[in-house]
């Protein structure tokens, strides 16, 4: 399991595991809640969204940077289409006045009380129903065996991994495997006499499109579950042996094993200990200095009575379901997760060192509602995430992205030809209304009062520039965005956590911009601000602050040990 206590820092890693049976398809259409966490500050533009796109009136949580609302589970396809959303789970149960006892061994005995009472069944509805969502990337696995090769293998495959079951001394004659997966087992000195192996491909467990006519299997590898000298005889397991006979799409998927004979189908469901075991682990994020138990023991004591009552298996990195434990002072939510990698990571294939989240970008562009035929800019576009989110959402807009750095600017461009890919797979149009070039900031190669938005991430003076640089940069930057804006209608949003810096900055820029709205933001731990700018009437040209005093913006003096604050 892992937890997070944020009121002391804490950071831990446990295990503790889950195992299910796949009773919980999900056919008749059910109400349930999901919880939603969006970038800390744009809690209120996410709630605008589930309105707008789902029809749903969200809440936002006391617990900053989470919102929740209520859907039919026909809808769970659009709730993942959202923009502002980093991660999905379904409300298991929230209570918003939880009573935690004083003495931590009673409150812990309560947690682990409470897995016990809890209405598990619609959230491992909807959880069945998320895996076969399209967006679903798949379980926390890693490839097990050796990967497959092209060509023919003959002779013996030694160690190949598989899971679930075992199949010791068996003996294959005259037979043939097609496209068989086998999950959680292993075979032990298995013999396949009279045949050879084509084309087949082991891959995390898994034999795919593979024939095997001829050869020896030895020795493979167990995860879970056992099945021991096992023999197929008109459609009977008894001694581990099929002659004369051609098994068809043998699979094994924890409850269930098909077996296809040549006379006919026989399929038998593995009803035993370990025949269907799904793994988990518990999650726990707690806020909060009233507590006597920390993050990481609320975890461990929780997920034990989740295992004991599901009797799943515990797995840290491979595991089938998270389960999360939030406590926030009183307010008690618990969930299952339904995103395995926050959704934020949508657009961006080539990272720089300060690549902004795709649902902040989302934040920041709803902040400016761009209109269709805008000329939005982003003047210092880095990896390019905010022009991009731009020109997927809001398609009518044109979008020019620019840096002075020739490696921003190649990533630019490469993460564009990312999306333009993705489009052209899906069959859709590889169009985006969006251009990349390399410009110097203060000189921008643009027509004055031609543009209406400026968006843009400015250097914080931290991972990128420095502080005391910011002082000049700062100025400079503001005064050439308003000599591109249209005079009354130009607007910016513009993110720094240089708040002191920025806000001296559009101080001394009366004449040409006017600080809208503000919004606090939390990037990468750091407290930074959104700012939104409309641009003054003033004409570029006409206005005192056109031209800068060397002395009238300089970082000020470092100061004494004994006048620090």
């Amino acid at each position: 399991m892992y937890s997070q206590d944020s009121s002391d820092g804490q950071q831990c890693s446990l295990v503790v595991s889950v195992e299910t049976s796949s009773q919980f398809a999900c056919d008749e259409v059910i109400t349930v809640t999901i919880g939603a966490t969006v970038p800390t500050g744009f809690e209120n533009t996410a709630a605008e969204e589930v309105q707008e796109k789902i029809g749903a009136n969200a809440r936002i949580s006391k617990d900053r940077g989470r919102i929740y609302f209520k859907i039919t589970t026909d809808k769970l396809a659009q709730v993942h289409q959202l923009r502002s959303v980093d991660n999905l789970f379904v409300v298991v149960e929230e209570y918003d006045n939880y009573h935690f006892k004083d003495s931590k061994e009673e409150a812990l005995d309560d947690l682990q009380k409470l897995a016990c009472k809890l209405p598990w069944s619609n959230a491992l509805k909807v959880w069945n129903l998320n895996s076969s969502l399209k967006r679903k990337r798949g379980p926390h696995r890693r490839p097990q065996g050796p990967r497959g090769r092209g060509g023919r293998a003959r002779g013996k495959a030694n160690k190949d991994t598989l899971e679930a079951g075992t199949v010791e001394a068996g003996t294959v004659e005259a037979g043939t495997v097609e496209a068989g997966t086998v999950e959680a087992g292993k075979v032990e000195a298995g013999t396949v006499e009279a045949g050879k192996v084509e084309a087949g491909t082991v891959e995390a467990g898994k034999v795919e499109a593979g024939k095997v006519e001829a050869g020896t299997v030895e020795a493979g590898t167990v995860e879970a579950g056992t099945v021991e000298a096992g023999t197929v005889e008109a459609g009977k397991v008894e001694a581990g042996k099929v002659e004369a006979g051609t098994v068809e799409s043998v699979t094994v998927e924890t409850e269930k094993l098909e077996i296809s004979l040549q006379d006919g189908q026989r399929e038998m469901e593995c009803q035993g200990p370990g025949a269907k075991v799904l793994k988990f682990r518990v999650t726990c994020n707690r806020a909060g200095d009233k507590h006597s138990f920390s993050s990481n023991e609320a975890a461990r004591d929780f997920g034990g009575a989740v295992q004991d009552f599901f009797q799943w298996k515990a797995d840290m990195t491979k595991f089938d379901i998270e389960v999360l434990l939030n406590i926030h002072n009183v307010e008690v939510v618990i969930g299952i997760a339904l995103t395995e990698e926050s959704l934020h990571r949508r657009n961006i294939s080539h990272f720089g060192p300060t690549t902004l989240r795709s649902t902040l970008c989302y934040g920041m562009l709803r902040l400016c509602k761009p209109q269709p035929a805008d000329v939005i800019l982003d003047p210092m576009c880095g990896t390019g995430a905010l022009p991009l989110e731009g020109a997927i959402e809001w398609k009518e807009a044109f979008y020019l992205a620019g840096d002075n750095n020739d490696m921003a600017v190649s990533r630019t461009i490469n993460n564009i030809c990312h999306i333009q890919k993705k489009k052209l797979d899906k069959g859709c149009s590889t169009g985006l209304p969006i251009d990349t070039l390399q410009w110097d900031l203060c000189l921008l190669p643009m027509r004055t009062s031609s543009v209406d938005i400026i968006i843009t991430d400015m250097p914080f003076g931290k991972r990128m520039g420095s502080r005391k640089n910011n002082w000049d940069l700062y100025p400079s930057c503001l005064r050439e965005m308003a000599r591109v804006t249209r005079p009354g209608s130009g607007k910016a949003v513009i993110l720094t956590q240089d708040k002191k810096c920025f806000q001296k900055a559009i101080s001394r820029m009366g004449g040409l911009w006017r600080k809208h709205h503000t919004v606090w933001v939390n990037v990468g731990g750091l407290h930074a601000g959104v700012f939104l700018l409309k641009r003054t009437v003033g004409i570029f040209g006409q206005t005192p602050e056109d031209v800068r005093d060397p002395q009238e913006l300089k970082p000020p003096e470092e100061k004494t040990g004994e006048n620090r604050e």
